[in-house]
């Protein structure tokens, strides 16, 4: 392979493009260390020593530190590698090395979401952002089973009827037409709705 062509990202950090194709970035000394250079030829040893020493290590302390920040997806870890320009093959070398810690875990990811939003969101709601983060269906399923007993959305109606400031047994026919509306279009059943406004004197 031949180092086709460095591509400056800022004073003292390159791209390093191998036959015409993006492979991976390098500091100034790390290109210094391995005497990488535009038009020398890099030998299949030394890219994988690059790619070992340096980048695959690199993405490893990275995806620790990402997720010191905040708890995330594998879906949502692997894009912000990718966004910090870690080639493939180093970005499943990191998932797989903080997964082997137990630092990822979608399933658990899933029930931690939807405990803390069970109370106020509808499932639908719920399922729709977390197929957003990029977690599978079949764990999506699995924790709502975890996470929600039988009629458990009716918590969830009378939290968002209370945070409208809405007294189903005062309103009006037109009030009581957009409350309708509104909690539908959050993804709630319309039987559930039903139910917790019959039954509001109780619940309130």
């Amino acid at each position: 392979m031949t180092v086709t062509k460095l591509e400056s990202v800022m004073k003292t950090k390159y791209k390093v493009f191998l036959d015409g194709e993006f492979a991976f970035v390098l500091y100034k000394g790390e290109l210094s260390r391995y005497g990488i250079r535009e038009g020398i030829q890099v030998e299949d040893e030394l890219r994988e020593k690059v790619m070992n020493e340096v980048i695959l290590k690199k993405a490893k302390l990275r995806a620790m530190h990402l997720l010191e920040d905040m708890d995330r997806t594998e879906s949502g870890l692997r894009d912000k590698l990718k966004q910090g320009l870690y080639p493939e093959e180093a970005v499943e070398g990191a998932i797989q090395y903080v997964k082997s810690f137990g630092y990822i875990d979608d399933l658990q990811y899933a029930r931690r979401f939807i405990e803390s939003r069970k109370h106020m969101k509808s499932r639908r709601e719920i399922y729709a952002q977390l197929c957003s983060k990029g977690v599978s269906s079949d764990k999506i399923e699995l924790a709502f089973e975890d996470c929600y007993e039988m009629g458990g959305e009716k918590e969830a109606i009378l939290q968002v009827i209370r945070k409208k400031k809405v007294d189903p047994t005062q309103a009006t026919e037109e009030e009581m037409r957009r409350l309708y509306g509104y909690l539908a279009r959050k993804g709630f059943r319309y039987d559930d709705i039903r139910q917790v406004i019959q039954n509001y004197n109780e619940n309130a």
